[in-house]
């Protein structure tokens, strides 16, 4: 089966090969990919960022298609179903945080961009039928981190207002799609004006260029301030973030790319009763509202470009470019 797999060894690290299609235990079975999707945890990999990197694992969290084969303990009447994956795997029984056995699919265990993968059968989920192959694979990693930040640990209400830092990448998209859903007055931040111009289409009220150096001053004579700040930089963007943050307000933040904040206010912090709230990916409970919501409110993945399989490293490069706007999908059906 051809397979997108790290290979450190080369100058793309990655590699375009033949493997055998995996052989599947009882509780498995065997999903035929039509499409899967990127996520910046699979180009981290390839620059040698993330932990426990292994080479020859197949990358990859994201994926969609249909069930051809099962293990001995799943009913064979699932064959033929069409079904997107859960990546989140061993989160525990604890709703509140992840257990320390929990792991993504993708790194260390081979992940979705090949042509079949094998997941234990409670990872499996009915693809929704309003979404094609490319947005249901475009959904899983991103939508479900999007969902805990934004639903869970954010607990937006109708009417607050929200800023999306970051708009153009999967889980922030996501983020201002459900905050939109919900009723809330949505804002983004962007170095891109294209990027600020396709949030306005898709529903903002408005959006900020964050390299402008008083940038946070313009959205407080805008807005009053936010109620729900949903960030994944961090580093020395927070102090501009806690300054736009209602008293009482929530930052949620679900990632540090920009690393650990070199300072912080903590007097404006405590005397604000500003929430400073960690997230990640989500719950089995969690994956379950969230297609429930996506459902629900007719949401629609944006997808910024479908490669072809054969294609992985210009989908890898234009990852590492940062200009997609929305999911970059990789297709094994074309």
């Amino acid at each position: 089966m051809k397979s997108i797999v790290l290979n450190t060894a080369l100058e793309d690290k990655i590699a375009i090969t033949e493997l055998d299609v995996p052989t599947l235990e009882a509780d498995e079975v065997l999903v035929k990919i039509h499409a899967a999707a990127l996520n910046h945890r699979d180009e981290w990999c390839r620059q040698g960022l993330y932990p426990g990197l292994k080479d020859g694992v197949v990358l990859g969290s994201d994926g969609a298609g249909v069930i051809s084969k099962v293990g001995k303990d799943v009913d064979e009447s699932n064959i033929g179903k069409e079904v997107i994956i859960n990546p989140a795997m061993n989160w525990g029984d604890n709703q509140a945080v992840q257990s320390k056995d929990f792991t993504i699919l993708g790194m260390p265990e081979n992940g979705t961009l090949a042509e079949f993968v094998k997941v234990k059968f409670d990872r499996i989920h009915p693809k929704p039928t309003s979404l094609t192959w490319e947005e249901a694979a475009a959904l899983p990693l991103g939508g479900l981190t999007a969902y805990r930040a934004v639903m869970v640990q954010g607990k937006l209400q109708n009417g607050e207002k929200v800023l999306v830092t970051g708009f153009g990448g999967g889980v922030a998209q996501f983020a201002a799609q459900y905050a939109l859903a919900t009723g809330a007055t949505v804002y983004v931040s962007s170095s891109s004006e294209e990027k600020l111009g396709a949030a306005r289409k898709l529903g903002a009220k408005g959006g900020f260029n964050y390299k402008k150096e008083d940038w946070f001053k313009e959205a407080l004579e805008l807005t009053g301030g936010f109620d729900l700040v949903i960030d994944s930089a961090m580093g020395d963007t927070l102090g501009n973030l806690i300054k736009v943050t209602k008293p009482g307000g929530r930052i949620v933040f679900y990632g540090a790319t920009k690393g650990n904040p070199p300072e912080l206010d903590a007097r404006k912090v405590f005397w604000s009763q500003i929430h400073l709230i960690g997230s990640t990916m989500g719950s089995d409970k969690d994956f379950g509202k969230m297609l429930e919501f996506v459902e629900e409110n007719r949401i629609r993945p944006v997808i910024d470009q479908v490669f072809n399989a054969d294609d992985a490293v210009a989908a890898f490069d234009r990852m590492k470019s940062g200009q997609q706007l929305g999911k970059i999908v990789i297709s094994f059906n074309r």
